[in-house]
């Protein structure tokens, strides 16, 4: 997407698009909170600090490797928001690799390597998610069970393919990434984000907590409450004047 656009720049067929979102109305500027769930969702995978420190050699580097780690992925996100908006412009799609099913100007091979990049990232990143997924819910749905699941086959099985077959549902059923991110990104991304979190703060159960850090974790359900009303609230407001639109 870079190379491309940086290509297209070079050739002065890309012009300046529009840098600051258009606030006309009071549903114009609830909607600015949308975004909001999305930036949660992509910064949410931290439940698997846990398990990815208990298999490393040297848990101290867990630090090192979160900061690392949240440096190249909020550069990737940037690069790839940046350079997407300039490529597409106000036609960019709510999955900006979906614009890759146009003919951008260097032939249709570039469009079969992002698609087959972006299989790979679901293959490589599925299988973290997942594990964590299926490690609390069988928690949940088996608290007495004699033996962990790693060792329970008839258990892993059930587990696993009742909800790879839920996500495969799901996955074409819901119209828009976009919906999925949003709705999902208001409730439990903001809750696994910012509210627990901040619920385990004020807790305090080792009694380690100060009264700045209580502060900070009021502060954070405050604001995970307001932006996910909003975000719900507009996404709702959308769904309405879509609806009734088509119609």
């Amino acid at each position: 997407m870079a190379g491309i656009a940086i290509a297209k720049m070079a050739k002065g067929s890309i012009g300046m698009p529009r840098l600051l979102p258009q606030v006309s109305d009071l549903a114009s500027f609830w909607k600015l909170f949308t975004t909001v769930p999305i930036l949660v969702t992509a910064y949410i995978c931290h439940f698997n600090v846990h398990p990815i420190e208990n298999e490393l050699k040297e848990p101290g580097q867990m630090r090192s490797i979160v900061q690392v780690s949240l440096v190249l992925c909020s550069i990737v996100y940037v690069a790839t928001g940046l350079f997407g908006f300039l490529l597409f412009g106000e036609a960019t799609m709510d999955d900006v690799l979906a614009n890759f099913d146009a003919d951008l100007g260097f032939g249709t091979a570039i469009n079969d390597v992002v698609r087959l990049s972006y299989a790979s990232h679901l293959m490589l990143v599925f299988p973290i998610v997942f594990y964590s997924l299926r490690l609390n819910l069988d928690g949940l749905l088996f608290p007495r069970a004699a033996v962990p699941i790693a060792y329970d086959d008839g258990r892993f099985a059930f587990i696993t393919y009742g909800f790879m077959l839920l996500v495969f549902m799901g996955a074409n059923l819901v119209p828009s990434i976009w919906v999925a991110f949003q709705f999902t990104g208001a409730t439990a991304s903001v809750a696994v984000g910012f509210v627990f979190p901040a619920l385990i703060a004020l807790r305090d159960v080792h009694g380690v907590a100060t009264r700045k850090d209580r502060a900070l974790a009021w502060a954070m359900i405050l604001l995970a409450m307001f932006s996910s009303s909003a975000a719900i609230y507009s996404n709702i407001c959308d769904m309405f004047i879509d609806s009734s639109s088509t119609r």
